[in-house]
């Protein structure tokens, strides 16, 4: 009597969801944790930004923007550069020699002159060191092995202020963030290192010749430099100055001393 009743039913529950109700599902299924993902993601960046130890973060991982590390990139130059294996295997022995010196360099001077300030002063030897490794690169740019000796002697030397920076910078971090905060802060920051990584590896590809390997230099040194800034940015908001002046130098003592020096020339008795 009814004749819907004798057609066939597909069944319906949740090990045998409907055809009309499949595409939804499935979308809604990707999309949702696609959505909040990127929402935590986007939370995650504000707050890292936002952080009052964002500039020591942010510059340790700028570090990262580099070809100036011994790694494949530099080795592969070296070795166009009339480099041997031989030689190249000692450099990066000396290299590692003086990052494990970084490692006590970097605690003594924290514990004379403070993290903050220890951090600024090795990032300022970091810098002076690759724009002298440079410097020798680009005026014997045309002599291959003397330019190439330059650029691995600023390296190996910039070594103690990479390691002992970044050792500074890790402390800061660690004591300016909340324990809950830190895994995201630290995953965030882990993102913007492999990010100036890759962006390295960019200049390389871009910059493909042995005889454009100046420009990847270049680049590394700016990179460099920018991260000793915006860390000299972060010194400056916490102390208020970048250089301690002795107490004989600070204006209030030379205002003084011009005072009572003008006080002598004029009175009666000089």
């Amino acid at each position: 009597m009814v004749p819907e009743l004798k057609e066939p039913k597909q069944p319906v529950g949740p090990n045998f969801p409907s055809n009309d109700l499949e595409p939804h599902g499935l979308k809604a299924q990707i999309w949702k944790p696609c959505r909040a993902m990127a929402h935590k993601s986007a939370q995650d960046l504000v707050a890292y930004i936002g952080h009052p130890v964002f500039l020591p973060s942010f510059a340790g991982a700028l570090l990262y923007l580099t070809v100036l590390s011994f790694s494949g990139q530099m080795v592969t130059w070296l070795l166009s550069a009339g480099y041997d294996s031989a030689l190249i295997a000692l450099t990066r022995a000396i290299s590692v020699a003086c990052e494990f010196l970084a490692t006590w360099i970097a605690p003594w001077l924290m514990g004379r002159i403070g993290t903050t300030r220890a951090g600024l002063w090795l990032a300022c030897w970091q810098i002076a060191c690759l724009v002298a490794g440079m410097s020798i690169f680009w005026e014997f740019f045309d002599f291959p092995l003397i330019s190439a000796s330059g650029i691995v002697g600023g390296t190996i030397l910039s070594r103690i202020g990479l390691r002992g920076f970044d050792l500074c910078a890790q402390i800061i971090v660690q004591e300016g963030v909340d324990a809950n905060a830190r895994g995201s802060f630290s995953s965030t920051e882990a993102a913007w290192q492999n990010l100036f990584e890759i962006c390295s590896y960019i200049a390389t590809i871009i910059f493909s010749r042995p005889d454009q390997f100046q420009w990847p230099v270049l680049i590394s040194v700016i990179a460099v430099t920018l991260a000793g800034i915006l860390y000299a940015s972060f010194v400056r908001i916490q102390r208020g100055h970048l250089v301690h002046l002795p107490m004989c130098l600070t204006p209030e003592s030379l205002r003084r001393s011009r005072h009572h020096g003008w006080e002598r020339i004029t009175s009666s008795d000089f």
